[in-house]
Order: structure tokens, then sequence, then C-alpha cells
């Protein structure tokens, strides 16, 4: 049997690899067709690369945080390319009430104080009198991770990765992955615009994500290589894909800078936007048609959601499962 996966983002990459993985002994070959030159090159590459279940409880449905927390085990063994050291959530002073509703939403953390702060992340130390502690999660560097996976694809002997291409004819199963490149096929996709930025400065150092509540410009900086930070991410309703507005850049910096003023001058090395897609409820979807499946509909969560999306598109394409949780007759 062949299947035709189509789309080399997160989604796409991780169906591959899950297909591949559990039809191994069932004679199942798994083609991989992207239309640009390499993998991971729409929205997945201006990802935040957070792994964390429990603070996404703050604002997303339940589903999403009992389904990101599969990504944890993929990204830490199947795919070992995340760092487990937590999440820290902090507030500036004047928004504690923020924190303290955090705190209710969520699960699964450690509340610290000052000392605990400058303890965890000594460049905070006095900055924040109060934080949560998210000790279990996870981050990655999209980019990275998404690189790392396409090696493993392609070392993989039922695995073929076709670039630059389309699909051909005669696939026994095709898994759409497009995102938002499916809105022909799935209407009530719309794309939700998230604007990044990767500064560059050596005076401040993190050991993980830092979320900074504020109820106007909420931020996260996620640590990357050496001395480089991605501040993120906007979620605008319009689809203005290449687009980095001005106020956005002064919103997320200013917003990195009330986390640390090394901030102000670091240098920007990297400004990027994208659609992500998302359904009118921001809840993913498995939609089968045929013997053609869409996995879609991964919201600003692609990293998070994906893992247990392709391990549940996998059972279905090998042995007709239907997971109601996710599974949507027909989504268009």
């Amino acid at each position: 049997m062949r299947v035709d996966v189509i789309g080399a983002g997160v989604a796409g990459l991780t169906a591959a690899f899950e297909l591949a993985r559990q039809g191994a002994e069932r004679d199942l070959h798994v083609e991989l067709v992207e239309r640009r030159p390499q993998a991971g090159m729409g929205c997945s590459r201006f990802a935040g690369g957070m792994i964390s279940p429990w603070c996404e409880r703050e604002s997303a449905e339940p589903i999403v945080a009992s389904l990101g927390e599969e990504a944890l085990e993929f990204w830490t063994r199947d795919a070992p390319v995340a760092t487990v050291s937590g999440s820290l959530v902090v507030a500036p002073p004047r928004e504690q009430a923020e924190l303290r509703d955090f705190s209710r939403r969520t699960r699964n953390f450690e509340a610290l104080d000052g000392a605990g702060v400058g303890k965890l992340e000594p460049d905070l130390a006095g900055r924040f009198e109060n934080a949560l502690y998210f000790r279990s999660e996870a981050h990655l560097d999209p980019r990275l991770a998404m690189a790392a996976l396409t090696e493993r694809l392609a070392g993989m002997a039922n695995v073929s990765l076709r670039f630059g291409a389309e699909a051909r004819e005669g696939a026994d199963w095709t898994v759409d992955c497009r995102g938002l490149a499916a809105r022909d096929d799935l209407p009530r996709l719309r794309g939700v615009k998230g604007e990044m930025l990767l500064l560059r400065t050596n005076d401040v150092k993190l050991s993980r994500p830092v979320r900074m509540l504020h109820p106007r410009r909420p931020v996260y900086v996620v640590p990357r290589a050496e001395g480089v930070f991605m501040a993120g991410a906007t979620m605008i309703e319009n689809e203005e894909a290449a687009r980095v507005t001005a106020r956005s850049v002064v919103e997320l910096v200013n917003s990195a800078f009330a986390i640390h003023p090394a901030f102000a001058e670091a240098e920007i090395i990297e400004m990027g936007s994208d659609l992500r897609p998302a359904y009118p409820d921001n809840l993913p979807r498995l939609t089968r048609r045929g013997r053609t499946l869409y996995i879609n509909g991964l919201y600003r969560h692609g990293f998070l959601l994906a893992p247990a999306l392709a391990r549940r598109a996998a059972r279905i394409v090998l042995e007709n499962a239907w997971f109601p949780e996710v599974c949507d007759a027909d989504s268009g």
C-alpha cells in the first residue's frame, strides 16, 4: 500500500513518520510530497516551539492540553530534539491579577517568589515578585526539529521524499497536511496571522521560555542558539501573510524589554510572519473523505498537537480507527 502525505510542515513530517513507523511491518510505503524545495518552509518555520500543554490550558480547550501531553514524549524520545527545562510565567507588578487568573486556569506548576525566580533564572533576579514554574514542559527550535525529522525520514526504508514536486496518481491513501492551502477543500478554514522576531544579544541568558502576561501585550521569549531568542507571537485576524507591521515590532520589543531591558538593545536578525490554519472554534480536525484524510486546524499549536494527530491518522489509515474527539466526517 502506498500512502502519499502532502505537505512537509510539522503536521506532514510527523504524519509521515508515524505512518512509516506503524506500517513498517505491513508492506506500507510512504511518499512525502512537498511543492517547496525543502521541508519546513511554511508557517511551521515561524513557530515558537514551546511544548507547553499545561500552560495552554489557560486559553485553549482541554482537548488541546490532553493531546499536547503526547508531544512531550514524541519530541523527547521518538524525535529527541526538545529540551525539558520547564516554562516560566511572569507578570509585571501591576498585573498580578493576570498571574492569579492564569494559575486558576492551569495546573502542574509551582508558585515561585522573587528569590525563586532569581534562583531559576539569575538574569531575572529582582525583576519579578512572583512567577509560575511549569517544570515538566519543554521547548525546541522548530527549524532544527524539522530538519532532524526530515533526516530521520530519509533514513527509513519505506519512505520516499519528493521536494519541488506535486503528488502523483496511484496512491491508496492521501493524507493532506497542506494547512491553509487546503482551503479549496476545507472552506471553513481561516488564516490567523502570527508575527515573530529573532533577537541576538549576549547581555541576557535564559534557560527556558519565559511568558509575560499582559492584558494588551502578552509575549513569550524562547531561547534558541547561544545569544539568540525568539520573541512572539501576535495573533491577528487577517490574512496578510508576508507583512510584519511596525506596530507589532514595537509591541514585541517593548514586551521583551519588560522581561529584561537588554532586549531593547538586541539586534533584530530576522522578522517573519505566516498564516496559521484554524477552524472557527480553533480546534484541530482529522477529516476523512473516502481515501483522503485531512490533518488541519492546528492553529497556534502545531508542534504541540502534530504528534498526537499523526498517531491517530496512522491508525485511521492502517486500522480504520475513529477518534470522536478529533475526527470530523466533513469539516467542509
